[in-house]
């Protein structure tokens, strides 16, 4: 029997034949037995190798590049882990998959690494291998493609960017945090989109990297926060007083004048800095310049809250910490999704906590995707919770009945 997948958004049945793949395994039976399964799935273009050496041979003469490579971590003379560094550096693979009998943490690790060096994991596979293992997993590689993530967005020029600053095409969209006491939503995420022509949408994973190498991350951050207090403003009028987060750029913290700039914007447009909560990411403080500091603490003399994003994904030394005049902790995705099946990732969720309690910050745990999920933070104490369970990114007209037809779990 072969199996088929669907392209979730385009309403198109796509075969599993059409993805090129390679399977990187040492062991000769389990390698044959990967290729038997791939072929009963439908797959034509399918390619091997005993070690990393002759995968990441094979791979440069591949073109286009290859969809999709089955890797595992236990290789010899070249580990699995370091074959992905490899693969990540030189870009010859969209995405990835872990086929793996290794315990389950040292496989998020290494997940963690590949995601962090910009290579999509469509999951792991424990061994011994399935059809219906390796169809699952490949299945994803679809849903990442009907995302809107695409090799064609690499054409995408700064005299485009520069246009869709000018044209206002880049949108900002809104999620909701919820109150995890009482279930109520007190604060919204802005999150920009470029919503495109033929009806796709690029998401800013692959956009701000290039307004940021083209100079451009200043202008559209000044924009897009100047429009999303407009749509708050809009939404007090109707009685939803909700508090407004905005994720700035490590770089724009390297310019002495931000803090003025960001301030006489947010004024201009009738909101008070306290309503406005600006999100940098962990990293990007921690290994900051005097300057970055110095407009942190502006900032927040200005009256801005200041989060820490995707807290727990850097490498924050604690004293530095508590010396950056935050406001807010966010505890990333990666340790919220999956967490109450997982003891490792309730241990880093409770240790958070601990740690932003201590420094008096609140808390939002994000990534909140089940009613497991939002009690096993509630349990622990967080503040606030951001997910699909709450609601998803929505444009600002949305949002309001987003708020309206919330229930939180078990009410």
């Amino acid at each position: 029997m072969k199996w088929t997948m669907r392209v979730a958004g385009q309403g198109a049945s796509m075969a599993l034949q059409g993805l090129c793949v390679m399977v990187v395994e040492d062991h000769g039976f389990q390698r044959r037995m990967a290729l038997r399964l791939l072929a009963d799935l439908g797959l034509t273009r399918v390619h091997e190798a005993a070690n990393g050496h002759a995968a990441l041979e094979q791979l440069e003469s591949l073109q286009p590049v290859a969809d999709i490579v089955i890797v595992d971590l236990d290789l010899p003379g070249m580990d699995g882990v370091e074959f992905i560094g490899h693969l990540a550096d030189r870009r010859l693979a969209h995405s990835i998959v872990v086929a793996s009998a290794m315990d389950s943490a040292l496989i998020g690790t290494v997940e963690l690494i590949a995601q962090s060096s910009g290579l999509q994991v469509l999951g792991s596979v424990e061994k011994p291998l399935s059809a219906g293992k390796l169809a699952a997993v490949l299945s994803n590689f679809h849903a990442v493609a009907a995302g809107g993530a695409s090799p064609a967005e690499a054409l995408v020029s700064v005299d485009m960017l520069r246009e869709a600053i000018d044209a206002e095409a880049f949108q900002p969209w809104f999620q909701p945090q919820a109150e995890l006491r009482n279930g109520k939503i007190v604060a919204v995420e802005m999150l920009a989109r470029w919503p495109q022509q033929d009806g796709g949408m690029i998401e800013p994973l692959r956009f701000i990297p290039l307004l940021e190498q083209h100079g451009l991350i200043d202008a559209f951050t000044e924009q897009m926060l100047a429009r999303s207090c407009r749509h708050r403003e809009a939404w007090v009028r109707d009685g939803l007083d909700l508090k407004l987060a905005v994720n700035i750029s490590a770089l724009c913290l390297g310019d002495a004048a931000t803090a003025d700039r960001l301030e006489a914007i947010v004024r201009g447009e009738g909101v008070d800095p306290a309503s406005v909560v600006l999100e940098i990411t962990e990293g990007s403080v921690i290994c900051g310049s005097p300057t970055s500091l110095s407009v942190l603490a502006r900032l927040r003399l200005k009256g801005f809250g200041l989060s820490i994003d995707d807290f727990g994904t850097g490498y924050a030394s604690l004293s530095r910490l508590s010396h950056v005049p935050f406001t807010e902790l966010k505890i990333d995705r990666g340790f919220v999704t999956g967490a109450p099946g997982v003891a490792r990732k309730k241990a880093v969720i409770e240790a958070s906590i601990d740690l932003a309690r201590k420094l008096d910050l609140r808390i939002v745990g994000e990534g909140v995707e089940t009613a497991e999920e939002w009690e096993l933070l509630a349990r622990c104490g967080c503040g606030l919770a951001q997910g699909y369970l709450i609601g998803r990114p929505v444009p600002a007209s949305e949002l309001p009945s987003v708020v309206a037809d919330w229930r939180r779990p078990g009410a």
